[in-house]
């Protein structure tokens, strides 16, 4: 594996994009959007766990271009729902990320402090043409909190609330973000394994 490796990030999120060259292009690896190789593909995520969509995303995306391809999945796993809403994170209210917090925010009523834990989660898969997949996870710890609160994230991050720093995720600067994300905890871990192959 060279150190000019390119390779396919499977999103058009450009925070997502911008993370992950931070992280990979230090080592030497040139991260591409889809819109930078003009594929326009929508692979559906039908999994059961983020693994799953994780490689299916990168397998499928990798087929076509021939080329590595990097994909992820992410989900908030609520310990007093039993892990919902999980896989389902994107999809649980429609898709609509106020929607998603105040559904859950209805079904955590009157659950109290101490039982309102939950984590983050984020897979990332890299597929290379003609070898096996490689995987890492990432996790973040917090608690859900009663309202939203700050305009810096999207999805569930004004209402994960982060007991180390007295903040909600969305409340983060970019910068905390990029350190304590359960995307960027995954993303190092990759690093670590792609940098003992290189």
């Amino acid at each position: 594996m060279s150190s000019n490796m390119e390779i396919i990030v499977a999103t058009n999120n450009a925070g997502k994009i911008k993370e992950i060259k931070k992280i990979l292009e230090p080592i030497g690896i040139k991260a591409l959007s889809l819109d930078d190789i003009n594929l326009d593909i929508d692979v559906v995520e039908d999994r059961d766990t983020l693994e799953g969509n994780a490689e299916k995303k990168a397998t499928e995306i990798m087929e076509i271009v021939g080329k590595p391809v990097l994909a992820d999945d992410s989900g908030l796993f609520v310990d007093a729902l039993d892990g919902r809403p999980g896989v389902y994170s994107k999809r649980y209210a429609g898709g609509d990320s106020h929607q998603g917090n105040l559904k859950l925010l209805a079904e955590l009523e009157g659950v109290p402090e101490e039982k309102r834990t939950a984590h983050f989660k984020s897979v990332i898969c890299l597929a290379f043409p003609g070898e096996s997949v490689l995987l890492a996870e990432g996790k973040l710890e917090g608690l859900i909190q009663h309202e939203e609160k700050g305009s810096n994230g999207f999805g569930y991050d004004p209402i994960f609330y982060l007991p180390q720093r007295g903040i909600t995720l969305a409340e983060a600067s970019n910068e905390t973000k990029n350190q304590i994300s359960h995307r960027a905890l995954a993303l190092e871990k990759l690093k670590e394994t792609l940098l003992d192959r290189l």
